[in-house]
């Protein structure tokens, strides 16, 4: 199966609701790639980068979020090269 890189923007009541651990512990589970932090605006942005099928679930899991976070608007970009990530962590 293909690989698939995507930019992911989620608006909403998304920070101080664990939505960030939400999201690593999904992406580990998928053997997804790439990075999750809080934006200054309130938002969470996300790069994920792995097999089409499990960036596809992933995708699905993000629009729900966890049970403590209001989903607004998640805006998602592909891109179409690697930014080479080999893990999913958490920045600041």
């Amino acid at each position: 199966m293909a690989e698939k890189y995507v930019h992911i923007v989620v608006k909403g009541y998304v920070q101080g609701v664990g939505f960030r651990f939400y999201t690593i512990r999904y992406a580990d589970k998928l053997n997804i790639n790439g990075t999750v932090r809080n934006k200054y605006n309130g938002s969470v942005e996300i790069y994920a980068e792995g097999d089409e099928r499990d960036i596809n679930s992933f995708i699905e899991f993000i629009k729900r979020g966890p049970g403590s976070a209001t989903i607004r608007k998640v805006k998602i970009e592909e891109y179409k090269k690697s930014k080479g990530f080999y893990t999913f962590d958490i920045t600041f």
